[in-house]
């Protein structure tokens, strides 16, 4: 666990063979859930009877940040997430797929310079860099600037790290000082630097905008009430994390897995060259860009963002003859289950053509669930698709790439899944193939 805790939790799964297993942490012991028949009855069947507690595994350290909102439960949850998911429809996304493309366009024209020059970059900070132009743009209509938005991604990773020994050792109390607690105050600071005044000025222009913060100022309670400047800045932080962290970090895995399969980079480049060409990338490109989409998946299988999926059990209950008992912890994670010998073949590998459609029928909804499943599956799970094909689509259509250090990097577990190097690369022009590195 101290050596691999990612490889340790996917060792664990394959020795369950998929069946209800309870942990022995000493006097921490939830179960764990990894079939996705079981997956999908605590996540979506029971998701009444299966609550994400804020006192609980993994969200009381995380609720340090985020707060009662939409990453919370109960009353302040659903009012929050109906006031929030009208943003999120399909119609609304796609009408703003336009603005995005302008934006994400704008953002590589900035990668001609290291590319002209031949400088690596690191293309982690490049990223974050464009999804910043997009979101900043298209969901807060500029009013977190891209500089503040990127010193707002810096202190969302260090949180990301920080909270880590906590969920280790959920049993902790707050109290109790932890390493990474130093950190997480100071990164929390940052955030709240940048987006409570952002949020304070909105309130009194609300009425004239339709971005996020906007909605919530417009928003009403179930009651009638405004919500409270507390709720609002919960819910920026949340969507700020939610619109941003998911793109910038599956991404980043992307190119590393492209040059370890010439193969599927080659195909990719294919069906980019075909369907874009020398064209600005448009909203129409997006339905044919199938095999960028499988792409994608089998990134988000191999990384989920959401690696880890704790639930209380409200009452009693019996999961395939296993008695459940009042309050008992669930655990659920895509990251397991995902790589688990059982559910897939290969599973350490990465193989776009697991997601070709006659594959995806035959197996479980609940095998692969990236963004949760049932009530709370997240709701920027659209978005997420439409922004990383535009960004692979216009990166790839102008460059291509050679790593500077060969080699898929591990994982650094954190709140969400990262790279633990860097992964920097040469820019190259299209019309070539990066040479091995």
């Amino acid at each position: 666990m101290l050596r691999d805790p990612a490889r340790a939790l996917i060792d664990v799964g394959n020795r369950t063979g998929g069946a209800l297993v309870r942990l022995n942490l000493g006097s921490f012991r939830p179960y764990l859930v990894t079939h996705p028949r079981h997956v999908q009855h605590v996540l979506r069947d029971r998701a009444d009877n299966y609550e994400r507690a804020g006192d609980g595994l993994f969200w009381r350290p995380v609720k340090r940040l985020f707060g009662e909102g939409i990453l919370g439960e109960g009353q302040i949850w659903s009012a929050s997430r109906r006031m929030l998911q009208p943003m999120f429809t399909a119609k609304r996304v796609e009408a703003l797929i336009d603005g995005m493309a302008d934006a994400i366009r704008d953002a590589v024209d900035e990668l001609d310079e290291p590319f002209r020059a031949g400088r690596p970059v690191d293309i982690g900070a490049e990223q974050a860099r464009i999804v910043s132009r997009a979101i900043m743009r298209v969901l807060f209509a500029d009013k977190i600037s891209v500089p503040d938005a990127l010193r707002v991604i810096d202190a969302q990773d260090v949180i990301a790290t920080a909270v880590i020994p906590r969920i280790v050792v959920p049993f902790a109390p707050l109290s109790l000082p932890m390493p990474g607690d130093r950190p997480f105050r100071r990164a929390v600071r940052i955030v709240d630097e940048v987006l409570v005044p952002i949020v304070r000025e909105t309130r009194a222009v609300a009425d004239q905008g339709d971005d996020i913060i906007s909605t919530l100022w417009r928003a009403r309670t179930d009651d009638g009430r405004q919500l409270d400047e507390r709720q609002v800045r919960n819910d920026t932080v949340a969507m700020f994390a939610a619109t941003t962290e998911t793109t910038i970090n599956v991404l980043t895995w992307a190119w590393p897995h492209l040059a370890q399969r010439p193969d599927v980079a080659d195909r990719l480049y294919a069906e980019i060259d075909r369907v874009v060409g020398d064209e600005p990338v448009r909203r129409e490109h997006l339905a044919e860009l199938t095999y960028t989409r499988m792409v994608l998946d089998e990134l988000l299988r191999l990384y989920p963002i959401g690696w880890i999926i704790p639930r209380r059990a409200v009452a009693a209950d019996v999961i395939d003859g296993v008695p459940i008992e009042a309050g008992a912890t669930m655990v659920a994670s895509p990251l397991i289950t995902q790589r688990m010998r059982q559910f897939w073949d290969r599973p350490d590998e990465f193989d776009p053509e697991r997601f070709r459609p006659e594959r995806v029928r035959a197996r479980h909804r609940y095998a692969h669930f990236p963004f949760g499943g049932g009530p709370h599956q997240c709701l920027g799970m659209y978005l997420f698709y439409l922004e990383a094909q535009l960004i692979l689509a216009t990166m790839l259509s102008r460059y291509r790439f050679r790593l500077r250090r060969p080699g898929v990097p591990g994982l650094r577990l954190a709140a969400a899944l990262r790279p633990r190097d860097r992964v920097e690369l040469t820019l190259l022009a299209a019309d070539r193939r990066a040479e091995p590195a």
